[in-house]
């Protein structure tokens, strides 16, 4: 006796719905999505027994223990009863602030193989990826501004996705608006932070004093490190505010460099009194690497 065929229209429909579905998707989402399943999934916390629903551990029954937390199959297995235990979960609140300022469309290399995504993009990346992963630990995720204000849940990353997805702001550099952080959460701040410094010291106070702790990534493209400038060269801010021409760059070069690092040291001063961490990136590095920087740090700070 012979089988009837199986039909595959209802496998060709479900792969079909699914490929509409995912066609919809912001292709923002799609790349975080991408990314955070290359960082090994776990929860920012320590593992310990407690309340929550992912299972950790079988342990022998200990005087005290009630009967109804006895695993019973597991136990019918042995000649002595075990205890089913749960890692302990606490939600914790993160706030995102990517900078969308001006300068942070700034890419330094063309097109091609060689091409860079501007500082921004890259952000935006590394911020929903963190997303991603946050939202799959139970963790409530939002921007540190009143528009996204934290929730937990994939509806909430959709939401995300789509307000990175808008227009940046006009002006050269970007400030936090921290008015939404809630007291004791988390944040992580984004942005090449080459605007005043001062601005965002006062950002930092006034987190700390209401007890909020958190990460500072400043993303910058390989150009603004190295500074590969010779002979007449016009610099000009991509907001177009400042402009400045030399016809010898290269005499520029260690004076810039060692601007660069006194910021660069401030910018780790500020964080470290604030009890933040402070770490840098550049956009010719792999994104995989930032996220697991970020995702350690978060950790490390809890």
């Amino acid at each position: 006796m012979t089988k009837a065929p199986v039909s595959q229209a209802p496998v060709l429909g479900l792969r079909r719905e699914a490929d509409q579905q995912a066609a919809t998707l912001p292709p923002l989402l799609l790349a975080a999505e991408q990314l955070a399943r290359t960082v090994q999934m776990g929860f920012h916390g320590k593992r310990r027994a407690g309340t929550g629903e992912e299972f950790w551990q079988y342990r022998p029954v200990h005087s005290g223990d009630e009967a109804r937390f006895i695993d019973w199959r597991r136990s019918g297995r042995s000649d002595s009863q075990f205890v089913r235990e749960r890692e302990w979960q606490l939600a914790q609140t993160l706030h995102l602030w990517v900078d969308d300022a001006a300068s942070m469309q700034f890419t330094g290399a063309g097109t091609g193989r060689n091409a860079r995504p501007e500082k921004g993009a890259r952000a935006r990346l590394l911020a929903l990826a963190l997303a991603v992963l946050s939202v799959r630990s139970g963790e409530r995720v939002g921007l540190t501004g009143a528009l996204v204000t934290p929730k937990p849940g994939r509806g909430q990353i959709m939401t995300l996705a789509q307000m990175m997805a808008q227009a940046g702001a006009v002006d050269d550099y970007g400030v936090p608006e921290t008015s939404a952080v809630r007291a004791q959460s988390k944040v992580v701040f984004l942005s090449d932070f080459l605007g005043d410094p001062q601005r965002m010291a006062e950002s930092l106070r006034r987190l700390s004093e209401r007890g909020v702790t958190g990460v500072m990534l400043q993303v910058l493209d390989p150009v603004e490190e190295d500074f590969p400038f010779d002979g007449r060269t016009i610099f000009e801010s991509m907001a177009g505010s400042l402009r400045h021409e030399t016809r010898k760059a290269g005499d520029l070069r260690a004076r810039y460099r060692l601007r660069l690092a006194e910021r660069r040291d401030r910018l780790a001063r500020m964080a470290r009194a604030a009890g933040w961490q402070f770490g840098t990136h550049h956009t010719g590095e792999t994104a995989q690497s930032a996220l697991l920087w970020l995702h350690a740090a978060l950790e490390r700070g809890r």
